[in-house]
């Protein structure tokens, strides 16, 4: 087991970038090298983020001047788009990359090139590029260099499905996800529409014309079911912080106890909590934490089953899924630095 693993954290003033230097700081087994940020080159990384006072001196730097060489894994916490011009150079030095955008989780170029805007320049990696839901790829990832950590809403959604399309319980083409994000899942930059005065007391659907989570989440249910998965999908917008809320409308086309699949499914899984049915989770139950908490309601005389999936947005839904994957892929035990109970309040 490797001690003091030197890590990089390209785009550390952002909310994830935030998030990952919290968690890694009291990672038993991981030095923080060096954090970048363009605007913040030159700084304090305390003068910016208060909150590391008396415990992080380091100086952010520009992306041009980060030291790779002396680094043994990158995270990527940028805007889409940036990972894949550094993946190639750093891989084939040896390092080891976990991207927090969606430049790698499509396989299929032409998809993401039309829903990101953006031709991809690193395709050669895609295939290569393992997709970080470790309930479902941990021995891929734990052989991987390069990881593709998967979105915020597609987490959620996906350990909510996984476990009845892997089995053929549920219609793959009769579901609807209707999901709920708290204000941080849209990012730092400034806009009119996450200002206090306009998320305050407001709640509004968004992307209603396609989200670019949607192929995403389309994409690896259809390899994990074996058959095309299409599904409905509706994110909100909700006047929280943080947390992710999926609520997910299923149709069941034989019969099963929904509790018993999802309690084998994920009876080794360190952060899937199963809770019994009709017991409906909150979203202040996994705040801060790397948990996700699922449950389900069967409708009488109807083959409507509806389940219920909440994680934290910026934790398992971003950092702490990334270091999961990172303690997989450093044969850590999974649960290093991200074992925190949630917060509460």
């Amino acid at each position: 087991m490797k001690k003091n693993l030197r890590v990089s954290i390209f785009g550390g003033t952002g909310y994830t970038g935030v998030e990952l230097i919290r968690l890694l700081l009291s990672h038993p087994y991981v030095e923080i090298y060096q954090i970048t940020s363009r605007k913040d080159k030159g700084k304090r990384v305390d003068e910016i983020y208060p909150s590391f006072r008396g415990i992080l001196d380091n100086l952010f730097v520009s992306p041009e001047d980060a030291d790779l060489k002396n680094v043994d894994l990158v995270f990527f916490a940028t805007p889409n788009g940036i990972a894949m011009n550094y993946a190639d150079d750093l891989i084939s030095k040896g390092k080891k990359v976990i991207d927090l955008a969606a430049d790698f989780r499509i396989k299929d170029k032409s998809v993401w090139e039309k829903w990101y805007g953006m031709r991809h320049k690193s395709p050669n990696l895609i295939d290569e590029a393992v997709y970080g839901l470790p309930e479902i790829n941990r021995d891929s990832i734990k052989k991987s260099q390069l990881i593709a950590n998967p979105g915020c809403y597609p987490t959620a959604i996906q350990l909510a499905l996984i476990p009845l399309l892997e089995k053929k319980l549920i219609n793959p083409s009769n579901i609807i996800a209707d999901a709920k994000s708290g204000i941080s899942g849209a990012g730092k930059n400034p806009e009119l529409k996450l200002l206090m005065s306009e998320a305050e007391e407001d709640f509004k659907a968004y992307g209603i014309g396609g989200h670019r989570h949607l192929p995403e989440i389309e994409e690896n249910l259809t390899k994990v079911c074996g058959e095309n998965v299409t599904l409905t999908f509706v994110p909100h917008l909700v006047p929280m912080v943080r947390g992710i809320f999926a609520t997910l409308y299923v149709e069941c086309i034989k019969d099963f106890k929904a509790q018993d699949i999802f309690n084998s499914f994920y009876v080794n899984e360190p952060f899937v909590d199963i809770m019994n049915a009709d017991v409906c989770p909150n979203t202040k139950s996994v705040r801060a934490s790397n948990f996700c908490r699922i449950s389900f309601h069967k409708e009488e005389n109807s083959n409507r089953l509806i389940i219920f999936s909440v994680i934290d947005n910026l934790m398992k839904g971003a950092a702490g899924q990334a270091i999961q994957n990172m303690n997989i892929m450093m044969d850590y035990p999974e649960t290093s630095g991200i074992s925190h109970i949630p917060i509460n309040p």
